[in-house]
């Protein structure tokens, strides 16, 4: 692996995660703090780095402050499985709390921004704080409800309703931290990549891209994508935002 350098973040900088989980609950100082306490210096990454490799030892779960990353497997059989997309905000890596080695390589899609959080960290964290234990618990439960949704989509839906429910959760994620973020954003996947996370082939993902064009469905100007009917594309593949809200009136009341 490429050697990384960590650098400083400008005094008052809030992380990534912070933010994220603030857009579900109001946290307090006190909670506020002790997740940025418990990351590690911020390290920078280049596109195409991999951060974790599979197989390899890992102690740690990474937040991704700034860029896009990917988890995928590379099956016996040959090729590359990308099983999730991870952007500003996620703690990435959450199975690996369950071994010592790493399921999946863990890869910069974009230039990256990521902060390590140790599991004795983590640990620490979530015995102090029960909210913040209990909102990480439903954020993954959210974020595994996204990932059934897609493997759904995968086995019984055609190409372009596959292409079209990733696009759909790409921008539900992205409103969470990324302001500003409307009908349209920079997809900075190649069409490898984007086969390789709906079992599609690269020539499948363009001809089915150009055609969601044709059938005004988005519209592309370089790295941007737009969509243009977002209620007509949610009723075409029945898509579920799992993102933009999550109940928290379970949560135990801050200390």
């Amino acid at each position: 692996m490429t050697c990384r350098m960590p650098f400083s973040s400008p005094a008052g900088t809030r992380s990534a995660l912070t933010i994220r989980l603030s857009h579900y609950l109001p946290l307090t100082a006190s909670e506020a703090a002790a997740i940025e306490a418990a990351q590690g210096p911020r390290r920078k990454l280049i596109a195409g780095e991999a951060l974790l490799d599979a197989g390899g030892p890992v102690d740690s779960l990474f937040v991704v402050q700034q860029g896009w990353l990917h988890s995928s497997v590379r099956p016996p059989v040959g090729g590359r499985q990308i099983l999730s997309f991870h952007y500003p905000g996620d703690l990435v890596d959450n199975s690996s709390i369950a071994w010592a080695r790493a399921p999946t390589t863990l890869t910069a899609v974009s230039d990256c921004i990521v902060s390590d959080i140790s599991k004795k960290q983590l640990g620490a964290l979530l015995a102090q704080h029960g909210r913040i234990a209990g909102l990480l618990y439903a954020v993954a439960a959210a974020e595994a409800m996204a990932m059934a949704d897609r493997l759904t989509s995968i086995g019984r839906m055609n190409a372009i309703q596959r292409l079209a429910t990733l696009i759909l959760d790409m921008l539900a994620r992205l409103r969470v931290t990324a302001g500003g973020v409307v009908d349209s954003f920079d997809l900075p996947l190649t069409q490898t990549d984007l086969g390789d996370a709906l079992g599609l082939t690269k020539v499948h993902v363009n001809r089915t891209m150009r055609e969601m064009e044709e059938r005004g469905m988005i519209a592309r100007n370089g790295r941007r994508i737009r969509i243009c009917d977002e209620a007509a594309l949610v009723g075409f593949t029945g898509f579920v935002d799992r993102h933009a809200t999550i109940a928290t009136d379970w949560l135990p009341p801050p200390r």
